[in-house]
């Protein structure tokens, strides 16, 4: 490899990464705009298929018990881990101490015609869209949209 060879490698490997930088930048700075310029980048939803106002209280023995917010029925029981429920419930309470609202108003879940399922808490805003997470998971909210069974006073299993 001759002098003039040598001198020619890095050059040569100035230009692409020069395009690669220019590249990056653009597509940060394309993001930060659409971010701050407030556009929704949110499909819509979908029309609402069926809605359940719910309140939810812990319980001493750890369980979270899970109320209809219209007659205060008590829906169901949630017991063990059940760690996708606290775990959505748990952030949207963060959101509720924050802003100095209590547990009192209800959290309202959504069944949309698309298949989606979402839990909204209308006290602050914020949504969970719960499908994003699985339908194992999803469905672990989804029974909470069932009847009463009149037999009981709760939900089927």
């Amino acid at each position: 490899m001759d002098a003039q060879q040598a001198s020619d490698a890095p050059s040569a490997m100035r230009l692409p990464l020069s395009a690669a930088a220019v590249l990056v930048l653009v597509a940060l700075i394309g993001a930060a705009a659409v971010r701050w310029s407030g556009i929704s980048i949110r499909e819509p939803d979908a029309a609402a298929l069926a809605s359940r106002e719910l309140r939810f209280e812990d319980r001493p023995d750890g369980s979270i018990a899970v109320f209809d917010a219209r007659d205060h029925v008590l829906i169901e029981t949630v017991r063990g881990e059940a760690g996708f429920v606290r775990g959505a419930l748990r952030g949207l309470a963060r959101e509720r101490r924050r802003e100095g609202i209590g547990a009192q108003p209800p959290f309202t879940l959504v069944a949309r015609a698309d298949g989606r399922l979402t839990l909204i808490d209308p006290s602050t805003g914020r949504r969970v869209d719960l499908e994003s997470f699985g339908p194992t998971n999803a469905a672990e909210f989804a029974r909470l949209l069932a009847p009463p069974d009149p037999q009981r006073g709760r939900s089927p299993p």
